[in-house]
């Protein structure tokens, strides 16, 4: 069998070399043509000249066996065949496919060898492969221009020379389009998947195999050019590079050189953490999981990484942190100042827990206005707190002063990377970073990389990078490989533990959806407001698009849940006719039935003017009462009643009392009114659902029937999908589609 090349015209103007076979019978050393027609022919004996008859019984087999690995008989055309200028008896393909031409190579020509066929193939023959058990080679080298960077080159061993594959491979993942996942990719009809390492030679790579490489490749690739052949990435990456012998496979071998240590140790950091000796200083029992998350930061610092602790709110991040900042401290290690910055009202929590669980530990607190008084005490502590708004404001002070840790508690505070805290926090000079927030990920995947491009720049890419490459595609287009190459990634550098997989002495949690029907004359204003605010919308949409038009929705839609809540907060002179609340009766219905039974209760609502309301049913009803909102001047004192048991009714607004509050004596949470984000009504739940609650808790979602707050409920459960399927968050993006905004404006269900 003779394979060479034709020249075909598939499409109008552009020709196509086609693999094309001669195939002959050898009869005593007399090739025949498979397209002779002759039934018999002379063959040359010692006797002389002999008649030989044609074995068509055993040519028609082996007609068979050729065509059953996609030879096409050229006759079978007739008046359809294309023009090839050429006498060969069958063409592989007509697809001008070049995986299949390759496939038909690697897969049916050793085939036919082993069966004893004879192959002769054109020098010339463009689609020849190369050996599949060709040795593998991965090459890590330093980056000359940047300090912990490396070079990655991927290829194969042909002949006793390198071929690198990775311009081929990164060409091939680039083709993948956003709404074509790499898994469409390589269900294209052919037995292997080439990559072309020469002229005219390809390598075939199993689908399954290449697959895998490619998931590996897509977890680190960034869209980077490469630099002399060599895929550039930072130390932080080396993980995704160490999967490559995993990728090949045990059938195929891969040969390391270069810097080779920075991919054994990046290794160690999806491994299970080693036992690290805990602080000797800590004035604390810590839980095992706790434990854990103390020695996972631990091997961060070890292997010069950062890294998000994400544990679910209550389970004692902060202590953690302490028990982690007491062992640098102990180590030796901690040669500077460690600054942590945090929201305001956490300042006074950290204050008492350092206090409390490090009482060796150095503390200097900036804060308040007397807080350049202690400025010089900065260089001497070992712990500096301070809070995003004071950090922005003094951000010349602290530029100028080295740390060795910089903590970020509640991390989201730079979740929009071109905020102003975003930008500050980039600025202080610290040998290690980590964050701390149990809700990583609220509305996008964007809040993601800009807590990565905090802790370690240039880890994710750049910002439009990482948009093309991950974001879209995931948020829009749902694309499985990108979402598992983006948890591939970060998995290493987040440690996330849920209550009910860790805290199983916790008591149960019970959620409640309490729904109430608005009257008649509540209903008429609802939906006279939402008529009026619907085309507000619209209007605004048409002119400016949705992104644009923001502000002009949340504004009509906080209308729309003020008439929810009570129509009092309404500043429309139709609202002052209404008399009366459905939920504001519900509500003092609900809180009398759990005074009765001894429970003590946390209200929850964005509204401060809600709370003030409130405040006034319950001065009316002669209950006594806290309240906590941005304007109390003493927060602790309003936290010490409550706790000590004084009072049993605690007012919070959501914005002020949402997280760093430890309410434990609390047994039961009413939310007035839903919020966009389910991770902030879920952080306030957890001010009493925490560590040290020893009571069941019960949560009651206050929710008008058909109304906004109904479709809001929806839409976060809608919405919570893709954050459970990158980090196994219970909060998830809730940007607005014109679809969302048309349910949210629905009228009332009836």
């Amino acid at each position: 069998m003779w394979v060479s090349s034709g020249g075909s015209s598939f499409e109008e103007g552009k020709e196509q070399d086609v693999p094309v076979i001669s195939l002959c019978f050898d009869y005593e050393g007399v090739r025949v043509r498979a397209a002779d027609r002759r039934d018999r022919f002379f063959v040359a004996r010692p006797a002389g000249m002999a008649m030989v008859g044609r074995d068509r019984i055993g040519e028609a087999r082996a007609q068979c066996l050729l065509e059953g690995f996609g030879a096409i008989e050229l006759g079978q055309f007739d008046e359809v065949a294309p023009d090839l200028d050429t006498d060969a008896d069958y063409v592989v393909q007509l697809d001008g496919n070049l995986h299949s031409y390759c496939s038909f190579s690697a897969y049916a020509l050793p085939q036919l060898r082993t069966l004893g066929w004879q192959i002769e193939v054109d020098p010339s023959y463009p689609y020849q492969v190369v050996e599949t058990d060709a040795p593998w080679y991965a090459a890590v080298e330093p980056d000359e221009q940047r300090t912990d960077w490396f070079g990655l080159e991927l290829g194969i061993t042909v002949d006793g020379k390198r071929v690198n594959m990775l311009p081929a491979m990164l060409e091939l993942l680039d083709g993948c389009a956003d709404g074509e996942t790499l898994e469409a990719l390589l269900k294209q009809p052919s037995r292997f998947r080439v990559v072309p390492v020469g002229r005219n030679k390809y390598l075939p790579v199993p689908p399954e195999r290449l697959k895998a490489l490619m998931q590996v490749l897509l977890e680190m690739y960034r869209g980077e050019k490469l630099v002399d052949g060599q895929l550039c990435f930072p130390r932080t990456r080396a993980g995704s590079v160490a999967k490559l012998d995993l990728a090949l496979g045990e059938s195929a071998r891969l040969l390391w050189s270069g810097i080779t240590s920075v991919v054994e140790k990046a290794r160690e950091l999806h491994e299970i953490p080693k036992p690290i000796a805990l602080p000797r200083g800590l004035q604390a029992k810590l839980r095992p999981y706790q434990e854990e998350g103390v020695q996972w930061l631990g091997q961060l610092i070890q292997h010069e990484a950062c890294g998000v602790l994400a544990d679910d709110m209550g389970l004692g991040k902060t202590l953690q942190t302490i028990a982690h900042l007491v062992r640098e401290k102990e180590s030796g290690r901690m040669d500077r100042p460690c600054l942590a910055v945090m929201p305001t009202s956490l300042i006074g929590n950290w204050q008492r827990e350092l206090a409390k669980f490090a009482p060796d530990l150095k503390v200097c607190v900036l804060h308040g206005p007397k807080r350049e008084q202690h400025r010089g005490e900065v260089a001497g502590a070992d712990v500096v707190l301070t809070t995003y708004p004071l950090l922005v404001r003094d951000i010349e002070a602290f530029a100028n002063q080295p740390f060795y840790l910089m903590i970020l508690d509640e991390a989201q505070a730079i979740k929009n990377p071109r905020s102003l805290n975003a930008r500050t926090v980039r600025q202080i000079s610290a040998r290690h970073r980590m964050c701390l927030s149990g809700t990583p990920v609220e509305n996008n995947l964007e809040e993601l990389w800009s807590l990565f491009d905090f802790l370690m720049p240039g880890f994710l890419g750049e910002a439009e990078r990482f948009r093309s490459h991950f974001r879209i595609p995931i948020e829009r287009s749902g694309n499985q490989q990108r979402l598992e190459a983006l948890r591939d990634a970060v998995t290493p550098f987040i440690l996330r533990r849920m209550k009910e997989s860790v805290a199983k002495d916790l008591p149960p949690k019970t959620e409640i959806v309490r729904p109430v029907e608005l009257g008649d004359e509540q209903r008429e204003l609802y939906e006279s407001i939402r008529v009026a605010a619907h085309g507000d919308v619209r209007r605004a949409i048409r002119q400016k698009g949705v992104t644009a038009s923001t502000i002009a929705i949340l504004d009509a839609l906080m209308k729309l849940r003020q008439v929810c809540c009570d129509p009092r907060l309404v500043t429309v002179p139709s609202a002052r006719k209404v008399k009366g609340s459905a939920k504001y009766e519900l509500f003092f219905e609900l809180l009398t039935q759990q005074l009765e039974q001894g429970r003590r209760v946390l209200v929850f609502s964005q509204f401060t003017r809600m709370l003030d309301l409130m405040g006034e049913g319950l001065r009316e009803r002669k209950i006594p009462y806290v309240e906590l909102t941005g304007a109390t001047q003493d927060r602790q004192k309003q936290v010490d009643r409550f706790e000590g048991r004084e009072i049993d009714v605690f007012l919070i607004s959501l914005k002020a009392g949402g997280t760093g509050l430890n309410l434990t004596s609390a047994d039961t949470v009413i939310h007035y009114d839903p919020w966009w984000n389910g991770a902030s009504q879920a952080q306030a739940t957890d001010r009493a659902y925490r560590i040290g609650q020893t009571r069941p808790v019960f949560v009651y979602n206050l929710i008008v029937a058909g109304s906004v707050e109904e479709r809001m409920l929806r839409l976060q459960q809608r919405k919570a999908q893709l954050a459970q399927s990158l980090l196994g968050l219970a909060n998830a993006p809730t940007a607005l589609s014109e679809c969302d905004l048309d349910d949210l404006f629905a009228p009332l269900a009836d």
